[in-house]
């Protein structure tokens, strides 16, 4: 289908990660003219929204179970020329997030897809880190089973790059202690409740921060990096 005569628009719009103040006036101007609000889970979407003084708008469920399908009748609509945004939880949807399908449903269609920034906690754990941030590796949320998640920390062990990952509180201390085993003094850092009232940075070798989880276990939303090698793993062509 030529893009062309597509009328309507699907806008994925970056979304707090803790803080509603971050909230741009970009992305509540996009709401505001929006004619339906999709969205990972409207109970928190509605909260979000009646922060904003929003409450005219029709929300639509678009998560992990139900994509697929929501996606292609938004995608109807958005031909048929309405507005349509989509929230997901917390960030920028797609990452570690629904919207992926609903993206491709749109370029099928030829519906424009346009992207609001926002908060990003990949971003500005790296930041906050005082790790290198020339270059990164994100790798979403780390395996639950406990194999996966020692070749992946092996492997970010041997990366050149800093890596980040999303991680339970419940098994950071089992991740620490797979990364310990590797590398003592690896520098890691686990950025807590980014954004939020108790926002903390732990920063320091694995075996130091392993230590400290352990005599007091985390708890809120992680997001874990770990210093790369700083060398190479294949040399590289001029």
């Amino acid at each position: 289908m030529n893009p062309s005569i597509t009328t309507g628009i699907v806008q994925l719009i970056g979304t707090p990660i803790g803080n509603l103040g971050d909230i741009t006036f970009r992305a509540v101007e996009s709401i505001r003219s929006a004619r339906v609000v999709a969205c990972e889970d409207t109970r928190h979407s509605r909260n979000l929204l009646n922060h904003l003084g929003i409450s005219d708008k029709e929300l639509v469920a678009l998560h992990d179970h139900n994509e697929q399908q929501r996606a292609e009748s938004l995608v109807q609509r958005a031909l048929a020329g309405e507005r349509i945004v989509f929230l997901s939880d917390a960030g920028t949807p797609t990452i570690s997030d629904p919207g992926f399908r609903l993206v491709n449903a749109c370029i099928a269609a030829g519906v424009r897809v346009e992207v609001i920034p926002g908060p990003s906690a990949v971003v500005t754990a790296l930041a906050g880190s005082g790790l290198p941030s020339d270059a990164f590796y994100f790798g979403g949320f780390l395996p639950v089973k406990s194999g996966r998640r020692a070749r992946e920390i092996g492997e970010a062990i041997l990366r050149r790059e800093t890596s980040i990952y999303f991680e339970s509180p419940h098994r950071l201390i089992r991740t620490l202690a797979a990364i310990s085993e590797l590398d003592l003094n690896r520098e890691v850092c686990v950025a807590r409740e980014l954004t939020k009232k108790f926002e903390t940075y732990h920063r320091g070798p694995a075996g130091k921060l392993l230590e400290e989880f352990t005599a007091r276990p985390p708890k809120g939303e992680i997001t874990l990096l770990i210093r790369g090698s700083g060398k190479r793993s294949m040399p590289e062509n001029d």
